[in-house]
Parts: C-alpha cells; sequence; structure tokens
C-alpha cells in the first residue's frame, strides 16, 4: 500500500475507473450474445433492438474512453454483420 496521501487516492480512483470500464466491456459481451440469440431464433425485431442497444453502449464506451475508438468501430462492423446475416 502506498504511504503517500495522493497516490492512496490515486490507486482508489483507479480501481474506481477499472470496475467502470469493465461494466462497459461486459454490458457489450451481453449483447453480443443476445444479438446472435436473436439471430439464431430468427426474431428480426429483437434482432433489431440489439442491435441499436450494441451500438450506442459500443459508442458511450468509446466516448468515455473504455474502449479505444478503432476496437469500437471493429465492434459496431461485427455487429452489422451479425445483424445482416438475419436479414438473409
Amino acid at each position: 500500500m502506498a504511504n503517500i496521501h495522493s497516490q492512496k487516492k490515486r490507486i482508489l480512483r483507479s480501481e474506481r475507473e477499472r470496475l467502470e470500464n469493465r461494466r462497459y466491456t461486459s454490458a457489450i459481451k451481453t449483447y453480443f450474445r443476445r444479438l446472435e440469440a436473436a439471430v439464431a431464433g430468427k426474431d428480426a425485431d429483437a434482432a433489431d433492438a440489439e442491435h441499436k442497444l450494441l451500438v450506442r453502449t459500443v459508442d458511450k464506451a468509446v466516448k468515455v474512453g473504455a474502449l479505444h475508438r478503432n476496437n469500437g468501430a471493429r465492434k459496431k462492423s461485427r455487429a452489422a454483420r451479425i445483424r445482416k446475416s438475419a436479414s438473409a
């Protein structure tokens, strides 16, 4: 454990930020699973809703800094491919 007061505060802040980033990445993985399940079940309306929610969450994660913007773009592209396979 750190001895300096500002280091102690920084450790606490880093942990808080790490957990916030984990919330975003975990939610994105969950939305991917839901999207794939909706596509597998051939439920176009549910797939649309899950895709919209996934893209919104990815955009927020990129904005806050939880994801790198290239990583976010890659995830959105992957989601669009999955969504497109439902309509084909």
